[in-house]
């Protein structure tokens, strides 16, 4: 049985850094591509970063989110990371770590909720301005 479960989320001034941590088990997890999504009320989920198999040499970001967050993965304890600086309040949102799909995902990349397989139960993230 798999379960994807996050961490990390919280609440923190504009201008300050986050570090959300995912840990999915029951699965091979260093052969899957894995991602980040988050949402707001009222509004669709969007994806925010993902990352490639293996050694995650190919990752990607949403335009919003480029040069403040970076996402990495540690295959020996089965966690994916989303490392979030300069956060703005526009940051604010539940965001949901994604398990996508098995196998390689080329260097243009960018995970969709369709690709994804498993979902975590999400973590706030709350900026405050």
């Amino acid at each position: 049985q798999v379960q994807v479960v996050e961490s990390g989320g919280g609440l923190v001034q504009a201008g300050g850094s986050l570090r959300l941590s995912c840990t999915a088990s029951g699965l091979n997890f260093d052969t899957y591509a894995m991602g980040w999504f988050r949402q707001v009320p009222g509004k669709e989920r969007e994806g925010v970063s993902c990352i490639s198999r293996g050694s995650g040499v190919y990752t990607n970001y949403a335009d919003s989110v480029k040069g403040r967050f970076t996402i990495s993965r540690d295959n020996a304890k089965n966690t994916l990371y989303l490392q979030m600086n300069s956060l703005e309040p526009e940051d604010t949102a539940m965001y949901y770590c994604a398990v996508g799909p098995n196998g390689y995902v080329g260097r243009d990349y960018f995970m969709r909720i369709r690709d994804v397989n498993y979902w975590g139960q999400g973590t706030q993230v709350t900026v405050s301005s």
